[in-house]
């Protein structure tokens, strides 16, 4: 991992895989699987565009105008071609850029981890939250994501829109922290 990613992604990769990892241990998961998927998340990351095009097909009109929204299916593609054989793994890797289809609480750690880690800087509630409840802490990193790019008239890519239009209209968090609702 640490040869196909700047050193500042390699620090982020690091503070995913450990934060994936307190947050399944939080939830009763399996930690080694969401470190595993939190150190292979970005491993596609820094490849260029054309690698990204190659590696992971278009699916729609945002793929092929910012081929970095690829990166999470290119990354699975290059783990499945060196014979990585965690499919759970695979989807939270493939998953962690547009959020997950559901079914995989690995794929909503790493998600979650990726959003919140604490080197971005933002988003602090989501990580506490999901210490205490995972589908909770999902939906709000959802949310956060589409209200982020909708509030920069950035497109939201189609997968991330299912993932946000299957949310519960109202999901209460199971623990009280200050400032969540």
């Amino acid at each position: 991992m640490r040869l196909m990613v700047r050193p500042r992604r390699y620090e982020h990769v690091l503070r995913v895989a450990e934060l994936a990892c307190q947050i399944a241990c939080a939830n009763g998961l399996d930690e080694a699987r969401a470190y595993a998927a939190g150190l292979l998340h970005d491993i596609a990351r820094d490849l260029p565009d054309a690698e990204l095009l190659r590696l992971a097909p278009p699916e729609c009109a945002i793929d092929v105008g910012h081929p970095l929204a690829l990166h999470g299916r290119a990354a699975r593609t290059l783990l499945e071609r060196w014979g990585y054989p965690d499919a759970v793994v695979l989807e939270a890797v493939e998953d962690h850029t547009t959020g997950p289809r559901g079914g995989n609480p690995v794929a909503a750690c790493v998600y979650i981890a990726d959003v919140s880690e604490p080197g971005r800087g933002v988003n602090a509630d989501i990580r506490e939250l999901a210490l205490c409840d995972l589908g909770a802490a999902l939906n709000r990193a959802i949310v956060s994501k589409v209200t982020y790019l909708q509030g920069r008239g950035i497109q939201v890519h189609p997968r991330t829109l299912r993932a946000y239009h299957a949310l519960p209209e109202f999901c209460p968090p199971a623990c009280d922290l200050p400032g969540v609702s």
